[in-house]
């Protein structure tokens, strides 16, 4: 039945109570990548974990985290600019190895994410040229423009801003499959997992399709209501909302 929203307080001491102390509930949780570390993360390692959530969506994880050296081998480690030298044909032809899942869609999705990536660089070093000539070519030093320090860089009170993001300028990560990647790579994010779900809607936080703009917006306000009265990250306070109700396991990604 929809009430009102409750305090993050009391979320937090149901999740106490549910798994067994302050301790016990602090052992199940985690902490998203502080801005400054993730800005550094190279972008292969970006587009690695794109592409392991892309793979892995309807899929069963296990395999793919088998298969995974297969993956790194015969896409040059998830290099952007090699990806990107690929043709259709030589991605079929990969498409095809047994090392790796064969699945043609999925596979053109690597190079689809590389370009995506390339993209935002590109973007980058033009504002940076922008801000140079504005500067009157005063000596500014820049730091490395990538898409690991544009991901950082995002505010993490408009985080379905970037879900959108890649929803548009990237290839099969709408649904949960980007947020499932930003919380892979380090990004702070929540996940709209089947508990969390069943919880905003029991109390009235959305009542529409929770993919829709409207849903995700009035989502987006509850979880920034949350980190003012906590001080906790998205991340974190996903996952309690997430083990202070439900039927959940232990250890589960929330």
């Amino acid at each position: 039945m929809a009430g009102t929203v409750e305090h993050f307080t009391a979320i937090y001491q149901r999740a106490c109570q549910r798994k067994g102390g302050d301790t016990a509930l602090k052992a199940l949780t985690s902490k998203p990548l502080a801005p400054a570390t993730l800005a550094q993360l190279p972008d292969n390692q970006l587009l690695a974990e794109l592409t392991k959530k892309v793979f892995q969506s309807g899929f069963v994880w296990r395999v793919v985290r088998q298969k995974w050296p297969g993956f790194c081998e015969l896409f040059f480690d998830f290099d952007i600019e090699k990806v990107l030298l690929l043709s259709d044909e030589m991605l079929e032809k990969k498409a095809a190895d047994p090392r790796i899942i064969r699945n043609l869609s999925k596979v053109f999705t690597i190079r689809d994410n590389a370009l995506m990536i390339f993209n935002v660089q590109q973007q980058e070093v033009q504002q940076q040229e922008v801000q140079q000539q504005e500067a009157q070519q005063q000596e500014v030093q820049q730091e490395q423009q990538s898409f690991a320090r544009f991901i950082a860089d995002w505010p993490t009170d408009n985080i379905i801003g970037l879900w959108a993001y890649l929803k548009k300028h990237g290839a099969r990560l709408g649904g949960n499959t980007g947020p499932y990647a930003l919380r892979a790579i380090g990004k702070d994010t929540f996940l709209l997992t089947q508990d969390i779900e069943a919880y905003l809607r029991a109390y009235g936080v959305f009542d529409g399709g929770i993919n829709s703009q409207r849903s995700l917006k009035q989502i987006q306000q509850q979880f920034n209501l949350w980190q003012q009265q906590s001080g906790l990250s998205l991340q974190e306070i996903s996952q309690i909302v997430a083990l202070s109700c439900g039927e959940n396991y232990l250890g589960m990604q929330r």
